[in-house]
């Protein structure tokens, strides 16, 4: 392994915090603009909307009680913690740090929020007939900027490791 440039760590951990600023900034406007539970149609399957999440993704451990922001909260500082080192020792990686730095970045956009509010706040709500059997009047559970980060560096991980399983081959 290659040791760690200062310049290409600092490279990712600027994208991690530029997605942070990002994901913080449209919260900002939506908070500004939207009433809880109020939303915007703008198109026949997109809908802007404020939405707050006390839970993990899918809402999952939304009605726990309390606990769970404080559970979810720690999680997001291991594994930003974890991501830092990963940077560190894998930085020349570029898809597995682009990946790893997105994640990191969306986890900490929705910290910011749990930190601050409580619950992460969500703004957008697409909505398809098609999804109807899977999802309350078609609405695929609504996100923000940070998930969409999360979900970006997930496929990214998985997309390194198939290419690093072909290159091994």
């Amino acid at each position: 392994m290659a040791k760690s440039s200062p310049t290409s760590l600092w490279l990712w951990l600027a994208l991690a915090a530029v997605i942070v600023l990002a994901d913080q900034f449209t919260k900002t406007l939506i908070i500004a603009a939207f009433d809880h539970g109020e939303a915007l149609r703008v198109t026949s399957f997109f809908n802007l909307t404020r939405h707050h999440n006390p839970g993990a993704a899918f809402s999952l451990l939304a009605d726990a009680g309390g606990w769970q922001r404080w559970f979810l909260s720690a999680v997001a500082i291991g594994a930003s913690a974890f991501i830092i080192w990963l940077l560190h020792k894998h930085h020349s990686q570029r898809l597995f740090a682009f990946a790893i730095a997105c994640i990191m970045g969306g986890a900490i956009g929705n910290l910011v929020d749990r930190l601050l509010h409580g619950y992460v706040i969500d703004m957008l709500d697409f909505h398809f007939r098609w999804l109807q059997p899977v999802f309350h009047g078609g609405h695929f559970p609504t996100f923000n900027l940070a998930d969409m980060a999360i979900s970006i560096g997930v496929i990214g991980i998985i997309l390194d490791e198939i290419l690093r399983v072909r290159r091994s081959r």
